[in-house]
C-alpha cells in the first residue's frame, strides 16, 4: 500500500472527513486529497502527529511493504486522564447550527455541542466551558456548574450568580455552607436577609447565632431593634412584619415579601 492509501485508509477507520483531518493538522483540505492520491507528501511534523493521532508507527506509513498496522509503544505509568487526552480525537459536524457546527470535539472545542479542554457552545463541557449550559471545572453560563463557576444559575465549590448553590457562594440568592447574598442561606450567612447557623443581617437575620436589625436566634439574637430567643410565635410574627415594613426600602421590597413569606 502506498503512503496515501495507508492516510485514507486510516482516516475513515477513525471517522475523520478530509476537512476534519486538515483541521486538526492545520492545512488544507486540498493538501489532504493530494496526499491521499499521492500527489504530493505530507511534511515529517505531519507525519509525526498523524502517527500520533492514528496511533501507528513511521515504519507502517513509509514503509510500503508494512502492511499490518503497528501501533505506538505503550506508555508506562500511563493514568485515565492520559488515556482520555489520547482518545480525543478532533470531531466537528457539518451541520451548522446558528452558525457553529452542530457538535465540536477536541483542544479547543466551539459547536453548538461542545466537548474540549476549552469549550464554548449551547451546550457545553470541557476544563474551561463557556456556555448557555456550561459545565466545567471553570465554568460560566447561563446554567453553570463547576468548581469555579459563574452564571445566572450557578452551582460550583465556588460559585457566584444570580441563583448560587455550592461550598462558597455569593449571589442574588445565595445557598451554601459560606452564603453571601440579598437574600442567604448557609452554615454562615451573610445578606440583607439571613438564615444559618451563624446568621448576619442587615434587616433580619434567623439562625442559631443571629446578628442584625432585627434578630431572630435559638442561642444568641443580637438585634438591634428586635431580638428575639427561640421559634417565633403567632403573637410575635406581626411585630417583625411590622418592623420589616417599616425600615426596608422599596427598592428591597421583593426581597423582604419571600423573606416574610419564609418566617410565616
Amino acid at each position: 500500500m502506498t503512503l496515501g492509501e495507508k492516510l485514507s485508509k486510516l482516516r475513515k477507520e477513525h471517522n475523520y472527513t478530509q476537512e476534519q483531518l486538515a483541521d486538526v493538522l492545520g492545512v488544507s483540505r486540498q493538501s489532504i486529497s493530494k496526499w491521499e492520491s499521492d500527489i504530493a507528501y505530507p511534511e515529517t511534523d505531519k507525519l509525526i502527529k498523524m502517527g500520533t493521532l492514528f496511533e501507528c508507527s513511521m515504519d507502517y506509513l513509509l514503509n510500503k511493504d508494512v502492511t499490518e498496522k503497528q501501533g505506538l509503544q505503550p506508555v508506562e505509568n500511563e493514568n485515565i486522564w492520559d488515556k482520555f487526552i489520547k482518545q480525543l480525537h478532533e470531531r466537528k459536524s457539518e451541520k451548522m447550527v446558528f452558525g457553529m457546527p452542530l457538535y465540536h470535539i477536541g483542544r479547543n472545542a466551539h459547536g453548538f455541542f461542545a466537548l474540549g479542554f476549552k469549550a464554548r457552545g449551547v451546550f457545553s463541557l470541557g476544563l474551561f466551558s463557556q456556555g448557555v449550559f456550561s459545565f466545567g471545572l471553570l465554568s460560566l453560563g447561563v446554567v453553570s456548574i463547576g468548581l469555579l463557576s459563574l452564571g445566572l444559575i450557578a452551582a460550583g465549590v465556588f460559585s457566584a450568580g444570580l441563583l448560587a448553590v455550592g461550598s462558597i457562594v455569593i449571589g442574588l440568592f445565595a445557598a451554601g455552607a459560606i452564603s453571601v447574598g440579598f437574600i442567604s442561606f448557609g452554615a454562615l450567612s451573610v445578606g440583607f436577609f439571613s438564615s444559618g447557623a451563624l446568621a448576619i443581617g442587615k434587616y433580619i437575620a434567623v439562625g442559631d447565632h443571629a446578628h442584625a436589625m432585627i434578630a431572630i436566634g435559638q442561642t444568641l439574637a443580637d438585634g438591634s431593634v428586635y431580638s428575639h430567643i427561640g421559634d417565633l410565635t403567632t403573637v410575635d410574627i406581626p411585630k417583625v412584619v411590622e418592623w420589616l415594613d417599616g425600615n426596608v426600602p422599596s427598592w428591597l421590597g421583593w426581597a423582604k415579601e419571600m423573606f416574610k413569606f419564609y418566617i410565616q
